[in-house]
């Protein structure tokens, strides 16, 4: 008041559920498993409660119940409860041995009879990936037909799967295409939903995102035909994103990334119209654009102020993974996939990026002059696989002057192409036709394809191919995929020689996986090879 005087008044007020229930639920479940599953109950009232708890089992596809499959045979459990207590109720389950899906729990405590909690409730439902103790094989037989042929065929070791007393069928699928370029359309969607964040598989995204474009805008039958399977997806005209991914299983992210990594079988498209879903939602084009800005953005904030980017933000600069990248939109600039929506983001990337590799070039080169004398390499000369790949990548980009200080190691490098090509890995030599090709050299390029014709090995059934291929090896520059598509570049462009390009592109289809082809890297590689080069496919 004006004679100073004061007081102050106070209020609580307290809100809360007087029934609660907690479930002490694990981070994922394994086929087979034994266990008890328990849930806290707790009464904040002021009286004694006595009540009941359930617990539903459902299939995180389905949604239907499966209590009886996991042996919940007592899904109902009594609880007394003093004020300001809580309880523990258990429930016996068993995990089946073949479920291949996620779990949804649904657990509710009821208070039936108490005056002021009378019909209270409480309740918690989440799902839980179920991890398999066992291992999908996939056995596979081709089934190569030339035109106006007739050839039978015996799938020997399905019909001796039958004797198998642990075996379990997943699934049986025959395949026909005359249009082999369609493995690459099947394979983008897989590019989409790799899970992890690093620079490479960011830069995929967009790579599938801009090829998938390209498809829709240059052949108005083939995005007719997208439309028409969005319009069956969603026929009301609803959200088409939301009309595909119908399942609680596949809205839930972390699950599905958690399924993708222990079994990426499960959600792989089981069968043709759901397969059809997923290649119709990453044609939409309205989502097409919004990848493709999200995408950029990511890969932008992952290239450091030097031009090099990270493998994963936060991380140092990585010379191979900036090169992987440029040469990768080089890939998009040759295919003419890359929108011109995106020309700026693009240009400020390329140039901070290429003077970076320049630069680093003229490193090498330095510490390769300064330490010379201590090396010795008659027959491989000074030419590494980053060298090469810097050579390759830079043959995308005639308009961008390579820096003067930086042009004598290129001159170098180049010289040690032309002479020491042979002592370098096959995928190696590809790169190195194709980068003399592409800077006059009319001589070198055609040498070494035929060298590698006569090293190949042909087959009717598996195309051509080389014998290193089959060495398995962690080396990038010995990836046998990626340089199956360096084959099929290096021939198209150097010899034009589509008979041979359409024999390599046959190896290429015969090696794809269910849905990719072994990793992101490889499907990107491949899904370039098939829709650049030779006959029409």
């Amino acid at each position: 008041t004006k004679d100073l005087s004061s007081g102050y008044a106070t209020r609580t007020v307290i809100t809360q559920k007087e029934l609660m229930v907690q479930p002490n639920t694990p981070r994922f479940l394994r086929e087979g498993d034994h266990m008890e599953f328990s849930a806290k109950i707790v009464n904040l009232g002021e009286k004694e409660i006595t009540g009941v708890a359930q617990l539903q089992l459902l299939n995180a596809s389905t949604m239907n119940p499966i209590d009886t499959w996991f042996k919940n045979i007592l899904p109902i459990q009594n609880f007394k409860i003093a004020a300001g207590q809580s309880a523990a109720v258990k429930f016996s389950i068993e995990v089946p041995t073949n479920f291949n899906n996620a779990v949804v729990y649904r657990i509710v405590a009821k208070v039936p009879n108490v005056r002021d909690l009378e019909g209270a409730s409480d309740g918690e439902e989440a799902a839980i990936p179920v991890l398999t103790n066992r291992m999908l094989v996939t056995e596979t037989m081709p089934l190569p037909v030339r035109g106006n042929t007739t050839k039978n065929f015996t799938f020997q070791k399905l019909l001796n799967s039958g004797n198998s007393t642990t075996l379990t069928n997943f699934s049986l699928t025959t395949e026909f295409t005359t249009n082999p370029a369609w493995y690459a359309v099947q394979a983008l969607p897989y590019l989409m939903e790799y899970p992890y964040e690093c620079a490479e598989q960011t830069f995929n995204r967009y790579y599938a995102n801009s090829i998938a474009t390209k498809i829709v805008s240059s052949s108005p039958k083939i995005k007719k035909v997208f439309e028409e399977w969005a319009s069956k997806v969603s026929p009301k005209g609803g959200d088409l994103e939301g009309a595909v991914l119908l399942s609680n299983l596949q809205k839930n992210e972390e699950l599905k990334s958690v399924l993708l990594q222990e079994t990426p079988w499960v959600l792989q498209a089981q069968n043709e119209t759901q397969q059809k879903k997923n290649i119709a939602l990453l044609f939409d084009m309205i989502r097409m654009s919004r990848e493709l800005e999200s995408s950029l953005a990511k890969l932008k904030d992952m290239q450091s102020s030097n031009g090099g980017f990270v493998w994963f933000k936060g991380g140092r600069d990585d010379r191979y993974m900036t090169q992987y990248i440029i040469t990768g939109i080089g890939h998009l600039k040759k295919l003419g996939a890359l929108s011109k929506v995106h020309d700026e983001k693009i240009k400020s990337i390329l140039n901070t990026a290429i003077p970076y590799l320049d630069k680093r070039l003229k490193e090498d080169y330095d510490n390769l002059m300064k330490y010379k004398n201590l090396r010795k390499s008659p027959f491989g000369g000074d030419l590494g696989g980053l060298a090469v790949h810097y050579l390759y990548m830079r043959s995308f980009f005639p308009e961008y002057a390579i820096a003067k200080e930086s042009q004598v190691a290129y001159n170098y490098y180049r010289e040690q192409s032309k002479k020491y090509w042979l002592s370098q890995s096959k995928y190696m030599q590809a790169m190195i036709a194709l980068s003399l090709n592409r800077t006059n050299d009319n001589i070198t390029p055609k040498a070494i394809t035929r060298s590698l014709k006569e090293n190949s090995i042909n087959s009717e059934e598996l195309g051509m191919y080389w014998k290193e291929w089959d060495t398995h090896s962690w080396w990038w520059y010995q990836a046998p995929i990626e340089s199956q598509a360096m084959m099929i570049e290096a021939f198209s462009e150097v010899d034009k020689d589509n008979k041979t390009v359409d024999d390599l592109k046959t190896w290429l289809l015969k090696n794809k996986q269910t849905n990719n082809w072994q990793t992101t890297k490889a499907t990107a590689e491949a899904c370039y090879a098939l829709l650049l080069q030779g006959t029409d496919w």
